[in-house]
Order: C-alpha cells, then structure tokens, then sequence
C-alpha cells in the first residue's frame, strides 16, 4: 500500500522505518487523512510477522506541530451545528470523534510490536502525545528540538492520553507543572523528567532508535505492566497529601477559575491515576468533550491557534505586492525602543545600522543587544557564536551616509515632531526610491509626520512595544496616502523578526493606546472614588488581566501619563481630559515625585531586589476610603472590561480596526486583555450585543459618558449580530480572490 503523508521502508533487521513527510506543507500535522493512514500503517507493523519494530520519524526539520487548523475548526463548526438539532447527539458525536486519536494511539501502544519516535525537532501537542504512546523515544540533541503540550494556551488539554502518560512516566508535580502551563521542553529537560529515554547526535537519530529495539525493547508501556508504580507515589499517600491541596489553591490563585481547562487537567490527572489506564483514558475523553463545548475553548481556539497563525503568515497582506528581502535595515535612535529594534532585526540576520546622534550614543545602543545576547548564553538558550554573529550584524554609526542601500529604516527618535522631521529629512537624502520609511511613533499621527517625507507612498508606521525582544505584537499604522508597497514591506519585516502585525489606520493613539488608556483611566476615576488601591488591582488580575492597571502606569511611567495628559487638552482642550484624574496624576508627580518603576516610587513602591514590590502606602491618604464591603467587586472587574470593550467597539466604528481578528489578537499579545475571552471583540461576541449593551447603559447610569455605547453596538444589538459577522474577516478574503 503507498501512502500520502508517511513513506514506510522495511531495513534487513525487520525494522519499519516510518517517515512522517507531508507533501506541500512545511510542518507535518495531524489531518482526518493523515490519522487513517498512520492507523494503516499500524495495523501493517503489527499484522506483517517480518517486521519486528518501528520508527516513526520526519522527513523535515520539524516533527510536528499536532493537530491542524482545520480539523479543529470543524470539530467545532459540526459541533455548533448539531447543537441545535440535538443537543445529546451533537454531545456524543463529539465524544466519538475526540476519542479517535486516542484509540489510534493506544492501538499502536498494545499493537505487540515495539514502536520508537526519532524526534528530530519541534514536536508538539498530539505529536508529542503520539511519542508518548511510543515505547521508546529518542530526541536529537539540538536547540530546535522542542516538546510541549501546549494545548491549555488555546483553552483545551492534552486529550489524546497526555494527562495520563505524563504523570505516570513523571512525579506528578512535574506533571502538573508541565500540563496546565504548556510548559516547553529541551531534550535534556524531557530525559530528566523521564518523558525521552535518550538523547542522540542529529545524525545518528534513527540509527539510535532502531538500536532500542535491536537490543530488545519490550513492546510494553510500563503501566500496562503487573506492579506498575507510579513515579510520584499513589495519589492516596503522604506524598499526595502535600501536592494536591496547594495544587489546587495555586491553580485558583493563578486562574481565579478563568480557565476551565486548566481545571480539567487536574481533575483528568487525580481522577486517572486512581483507576486502570483505560479507564483513564475514557474519563480524559469525557472531560475533553465536556471543555470543547466551553465558550473559552471556542474563542481561545479561533483568536490563539486560528486568527494568529492566519495574521503570522500575512493574512492582512496587500495582494499583488512582490514579497520584500531585506538585505540591510536602519534604524534611527539607539535609545531604549531603537535599541530593541535592532536587536530583534539582527537575531532574525538582517545586517543593520543603528544609528544616533553620536558614536557613542550609537554604541551604547549595541551594547543593549551585547546584553540581552549574552544574558541568553548564560541561560543556555543561545551559545557564544550566536552572539558573534548576531553583533557582527549591528553597525552603531552617527552618519546618515551609511544608510545608503537599506530596504527599509525604522524611525524611533525621541518623540518630538521637529526631531523627527530633521530625522526623516537627513535619512531620506541617502536612501533609494523604493526604500520605505517607517515611524515608530507612539503618538503622533502618521499622516502628518508623513508631511515630512518627500515619498509619502512610502512612508508608514511600525509601532513597536515594550520591551521590544519580549512583546510580539507590531501595529503597522497607515497615513492616507501610504501605498500596498509599503504595506506590503511592513508585513514582510514584521513576519520576518517573528512578531504579529495588526494593520490600524491613522489615529491618536493608534488602537492598542487608546484601549490602554481608558484601562489606566477607570482606575484612576475608581481610585478618586475612594475605592482601596489593592481592591483595584485584584479585581483587574481576577477580571483576567496580567497586571493591574496601577501596575501598568508605573509601568509605561507616570510622569508619561503627564505628558500625555498634557498635550491631549493642548489638541483637544481642556474638557478632554478629566481633570480630577489630572489633578491625581500632578499630585503624584509634582508634588510626591513618583514617575513609575523607573525612579522606583510611583503607584508602587520598589524595594531593592529580592524584595518585591508592594502598593505605597500614601495611595491611601489622596482620597477618603471606602470600606471594602460598601465596594461591589464584580461591578470593578466588569467596569475595568467593559470601558476596553467599548473604546475597540468605538475604534471599530471609526474604521481604526477593520479586521476583527487584528483587534481581539492585538489586545491580547499587546496588553494581555482576558486570553479567556478570546480578545476584547469576543467578550462582547461571548456576552451578546443585546446584552452587553444593557451592561454598558447600566454603568453609564452610575459611571458617566465613558460608558456609552456606540452607534455600532446600538444597531448590532437591535439586529441580533456579532462582531464576526458584522465585519467577517473571511469575506474579505474570498472578495480578493474573485477579483
């Protein structure tokens, strides 16, 4: 039998060597196709009395990134569907089918013959699962071999035998540990736990594999065997005793009961190792078909695992437009932000010059990515010639001679219109007609910065966050006369440092901004109310939200917020900006001198390290306290969303944000806004434009204007829609291809 996506080649020694190499794919992943011939193939191992073993193996630099896009989508999409027809039959269809890869891998796990899996690089989710089920694994000692089971970060578990294979080959802390967290795996990582058997040289990965089972490899999981002990201890001992309260207290402190799947894993770990593996497997089943129908899972699975792998290969990108090489890159500003920027653009080996008003401004810049280079050498994630290499890319100059030949130059001067002005004016004169030029304002309009620009087709804005190495979302900010090329260009640059660009059309703010704004300007509104500061930033971290919204001022600096606050009334006026917050913001820096983390007095006090950060206690004498039970603590966890959800409905509105993937995935990487929720148009998707609506007149009532509800939502309630209906990402898309 010939088969698409596996070749199967049988050695002299009786071994089947199964190579995974899906054709016109780079990385191989698990489709309803490829289950059934691997289901094939092992009914051939077991059934063909000359083959005496197998290794499963990839053909490309990956082994495999799990399941595909597409086979989840429609899991849910038939999921959906039949729920409306019959709920119970819809449920059990579902039980059906996610129980497929797990019957697949138990068959190959008690098939009689000894299976190994030659992990030669990223092996991810059901593939790992799929090693799990193996009876001996080999991984390739090299930095591209990954394992994981990442699945709690799109809001589902390890459901094809992983919550039960881990904690019986490793103690259950570790397990625990690697499962709700999607922990990531070094080969050396995974030995230790106990997960790999061996680690080999690249190219000598099948040859050690092959050798397991010439030496005798019993074709037997360890918990299919009579005495079988878990590693850890039973559950029901005093090793147990002390692991699986706190397990549970952490998982609540770390959660706040957000996250159903994480929840399930440990329901699936302590209720499996109490029972026989099969039985394990089928209660793993019933929990997995029980989160699948959760609303978290369908929004996390849509914005974390589809939208973002659609935005990650360009799914915003002008047809038409030849894709962009870059062969050198500029960078004006070798402060902080331009620093960043040349560090992520030569770790990606692009060459680029960096520079500033002075050699030695321009040095200190390189400097920053001498650091952040070595600090990863020291952690062992990258080795000593990664650093040569990345730093011999870095050219610090203060001649705008030297940006001759650049593909594109990113602008991050200090954020002055004159500075930048006398920036672009003196870069352009050196660089070619097709080059672009990109800002990275933060502020200003990209429109009338692109006044500067004797091409303004080719002028546009890339804002980057920071710190620039960690934060992976880009906006990618279009002045009106900016051109596809452009666009196209930003794309290509953006995918090639591995961030995810979001494309916004020119406004103050930009989206992200304006969003996080309204977030730090409700605490502040909550904070003049006489609502205690800690009651704030716990309501925000249970709503969902990484940090607190103090926190984050401090963050981004207090005296910014200033100035920000400043030059909006000078723009808009004095009724733009409400002066009470405005009075709190001059009172903590004119009169306290707390900017933020960086003079380490702001909403914060921050004590010399180890020591963490605590609320500084003067918080508490700048407006008369409530007392904590006269607060309604859903109602601050509702406001701190909500006033998010209706700015990007306004930006929506304003057609800032056109697509609604770009605003959902932008709020989550850029400011961490509820993953839960899928992204901030989700919530309002998840809660239903009707009644989000009645939420937002009801805080309006008690709260202000900052609470109404735009035009938009108005009509999307009335009509019954949603956010992915009304403004349907795929429409476009299949409008582009009949054109």
């Amino acid at each position: 039998m010939s088969y698409t996506n596996f070749t199967l080649n049988i050695d002299a020694d009786g071994i089947a060597l199964v190579t995974w190499d899906m054709p016109g794919r780079s990385m191989n992943v698990f489709t309803e196709e490829a289950m059934l011939e691997l289901n094939a193939i092992v009914d051939k191992v077991a059934t063909d009395a000359t083959i005496k073993g197998a290794v499963i193996t990839s053909g490309k630099d990956s082994f495999s990134g799990g399941a595909d896009i597409t086979m989840l989508q429609k899991m849910l999409a038939t999921l959906a569907a039949d729920k409306a027809k019959d709920l119970d039959k819809a449920t059990k269809a579902l039980f059906e089918n996610a129980g497929y890869m797990t019957g697949l891998f138990r068959k190959l796990e008690t098939s009689g013959k000894p299976w190994v899996s030659a992990i030669n690089g990223t092996c991810m989710g059901g593939a790992f699962e799929l090693s799990l089920a193996c009876h001996g694994r080999v991984a390739a000692d090299s930095d591209k071999v990954k394992m994981a089971l990442p699945e709690v970060k799109i809001g589902i578990f390890p459901g094809a035998g992983g919550t039960q294979r881990v904690p019986r080959l490793t103690d259950q802390q570790q397990a625990l540990q690697m499962l709700t967290s999607g922990q990531m795996l070094s080969p050396q990582k995974a030995k230790s736990m106990g997960l790999i058997h061996e680690i080999a040289e690249p190219k000598k990965l099948v040859e050690t594999a092959k050798a397991m089972i010439k030496n005798g490899l019993k074709p037997v999981a360890p918990w299919d065997e009579k005495g079988f002990k878990l590693p850890g201890g039973p559950v029901y001992s005093v090793a147990g005793a002390n692991l699986w309260p706190p397990a549970i207290a952490i998982l609540r402190r770390e959660t706040y009961g957000n996250y159903p799947a994480a929840a399930a894993i440990l329901k699936c770990v302590y209720e499996g190792l109490l029972v026989p593996f099969d039985t394990a497997l089928r209660i793993e089943q019933r929990y997995f078909t029980e989160i699948m129908q959760t609303r978290e899972a369908a929004a996390m699975i849509r914005s974390l695992f589809v939208s973002l792998q659609e935005l990650n290969k360009g799914a915003r990108r002008p047809s038409g437009v030849p894709e962009s090489k870059f062969k050198k890159i500029g960078v004006l500003g070798a402060g902080f932000m331009g620093a960043g920027i040349a560090y992520v653009t030569a770790k990606a080996g692009i060459p680029v010059v960096l520079l500033d008003r002075d050699m030695e401004a321009a040095a200190k810049g390189k400097a920053h990515s001498d650091s952040l280079i070595s600090d990863q050498v020291r952690k062992g994630r990258a080795k000593p010639e990664d650093k040569d290499r990345l730093l011999s890319l870095i050219t610090p100059t203060a001649d705008y001679a030297d940006l001759a030949g650049c593909d594109l130059v990113v602008e991050a001067v200090f954020e002055d219109s004159g500075v930048k002005k006398d920036a672009t004016e003196k870069a352009e004169a050196m660089l070619k007609p097709s080059a672009v030029f990109a800002s990275n304002t933060s502020t200003i309009p990209i429109t009338s910065l692109a006044k500067n620009s004797a091409r303004p087709k080719n002028f546009i804005g890339i804002h980057f966050f920071s710190p620039v190495d960690k934060m992976m979302l880009v906006e990618i900010i279009l002045g009106k006369k900016t051109g596809d090329k452009a666009l196209g260009a930003a794309i290509d640059f953006v995918r090639a440092i591995k961030k995810t660009p979001i494309v916004v059309n020119d406004t103050r703010g930009f989206y992200v901004n304006r969003c996080v704004l309204r977030y730090m300007s409700e605490a502040y509104k909550m904070l003049i109310e006489g609502v205690p500061a800690p009651m704030i930033e716990n309501a925000a971290k249970a709503a969902g939200m990484p940090v607190g919204p103090l926190a984050l001022t401090d963050e981004t600096a207090i005296d910014l917020a200033q100035k920000i606050m400043k030059q909006t009334m000078r723009d808009l006026g004095e009724n733009a900006v409400d002066p009470k917050q405005m009075a709190l913001i001059n009172t903590l820096v004119d009169t306290h001198g707390r900017f933020g983390r960086k003079n380490g007095k702001g909403f914060y006090d921050y004590p010399q390290k180890p020591a963490k950060k605590k609320l500084w206690p003067g918080v508490k004498d700048l407006y008369p306290q409530l007392a904590p039970e006269k607060v309604d603590y859903e109602e601050l966890k509702q406001r701190l969303l909500v006033t998010i959800a209706l700015e990007a409905a306004r930006v929506m509105e304003e057609g800032i944000v056109t697509d609604p993937r770009e605003a959902d995935v932008g709020s989550i990487l850029a400011f961490g806004f509820a993953p839960f929720t899928g992204g901030v148009l989700s919530y309002i998707d998840g809660i239903g434009a009707k009644k989000f609506v009645k939420i937002a007149k009801g805080l309006q009532k008690k709260y202000g204007a900052e609470f109404k509800a735009p035009k938009l939502l108005l009509d999307m309630a009335e009509k019954g829609e949603t956010f992915y209906e009304r403004f349907d990402p795929y429409a476009r898309s299949e409008a582009k291809k009949a054109a």
